[in-house]
């Protein structure tokens, strides 16, 4: 035949499979419809989006290996990780996995992990005091996001990396990251406590609060979270230089003292007169303080008296900062082969946290240690802690039939 009919039977997943490894071992993110042409341009044969997507999952574990060998190889980088690149911090936390009534040793399920390399650590204390966390979506065979694993990563980067005092976090608000969050609510006595230290480094900092007003505060907002803003502030920060050179024309200078460096400056559009101090870095507007650059009517003082408005950039966004951000090196892991082998315990995944077929009934109820064992993972050798078999069948196991065999 000329060309074969619309997704043919004989054209099956396996057949497919073999046509697209290569593809996939070049670009294992090869988008599906590319498969889809790829078929149609070789077979003349259009398949389904679902047969391009499976014989994809199928290249992919060929290539790569499956699930079960992603989790062990992990884990085994993971541990090779930290001997080789000392000072780096890998967190694992697993739960225990039964085989019938009783507990698989040598075998752990998975929960949750945590890790951040060294030079990671070593060139935030470089950065901007600032954080910004996004949820991440899992579509594949596995879900697991939830207010759990959200407050052990939080816990983990506040003890491992965000070391320091006063950063400030902004995330997406997913209920994965807002769940934790809720844990450590601020209270009124809290906002009163950090009030004041405010107001002791400057009184520009107590009006901008007062400015932004109590109902829009944590401790004040009756759970409706103000206080969670969106993650597009990298994009604000690079704008920002920009819009205050063009906002500096509307700026008059209304008094000065050159020496002490302090400006007295009028806003043509609102008549409102502000007090513009250089030495210590502020103006009664609040935005030179909070986020260390020239507002414009810095900008505006500046040229007026032929100032580089550039000296008053904070250190963290100038090159000499970013360069020590990037001059921590990553040690190189070598060939696998050249690796200790690993000694800790087989990691698997969560046969709970399996996404279930479209249409199935989901178990809504609250799981207790009955269930877990009830949802049994792989089998599971309690011999020698292999997958496949039971102890009576293990290969390992010694006896004159085990030798037979």
């Amino acid at each position: 035949m000329r060309t074969i009919s619309q997704d043919h039977s004989k054209l099956d997943s396996d057949t497919v499979t073999e046509a697209i490894t290569p593809l996939v071992e070049t670009d294992p993110s090869i988008k599906v419809t590319s498969i889809i042409a790829k078929v149609q341009s070789r077979f003349n044969s259009t398949i389904s989006y679902r047969k391009a997507w499976l014989t994809k999952q199928k290249s992919i574990a060929k290539v790569f290996g499956g699930w079960e060998d992603s989790y062990q190889a992990l884990s085994w980088w993971l541990s090779v990780m930290v001997q080789k690149m000392h000072g780096s911090v890998v967190q694992i936390e697993t739960r225990p996995l039964y085989n019938g009534n009783e507990e698989a040793y040598s075998v752990k399920i998975l929960h949750c992990i945590f890790w951040s390399f060294n030079p990671c650590i070593r060139a935030f204390r470089h950065c901007n005091p600032l954080v910004q966390v996004d949820g991440t979506h899992l579509y594949e065979k596995y879900k697991g996001e939830t207010a759990d694993t959200g407050h052990f990563f939080l816990w983990n980067l506040r003890m491992h990396v965000v070391r320091k005092d006063g950063v400030g976090m902004i995330s997406d608000r997913h209920e994965s990251i807002r769940a934790p969050v809720n844990r450590f609510r601020r209270t009124v006595e809290e906002y009163n406590i950090n009030y004041k230290r405010l107001e002791d480094r400057g009184k520009a900092y107590a009006r901008w609060c007062d400015a932004v007003g109590l109902r829009h505060l944590l401790a004040f907002d009756e759970g409706h979270r103000w206080g969670h803003i969106t993650t597009n502030i990298v994009e604000c920060i690079n704008s920002r230089i920009e819009k205050n050179m063009q906002q500096a024309v509307n700026i008059v200078m209304h008094r000065f003292d050159r020496r002490n460096e302090v400006f007295e400056v009028r806003e043509m559009t609102s008549a409102k007169v502000l007090v513009v101090d250089l030495a210590p870095r502020s103006c009664d507007c609040g935005h030179f303080q909070v986020e260390r650059l020239p507002c414009h009517h810095v900008i505006a003082c500046c040229a007026n008296q032929h100032l580089d408005w550039q000296l008053y950039v904070n250190d963290v966004y100038k090159m000499t900062e970013v360069h020590k951000v990037y001059r921590f090196k990553f040690t190189q892991l070598s060939d696998p082969e050249t690796w200790p082998a690993y000694k800790g315990p087989t990691l698997v995944a969560n046969p709970a946290s399996r996404r279930t077929s479209k249409g199935r009934p989901k178990l809504t109820r609250y799981l207790n240690k009955m269930d877990s064992r009830d949802m049994c993972g792989p089998q599971i050798c309690r011999f020698c802690g292999a997958q496949g078999y039971s102890r009576s069948r293990c290969p390992q196991r010694a006896g004159p039939s085990g030798a037979g065999e």
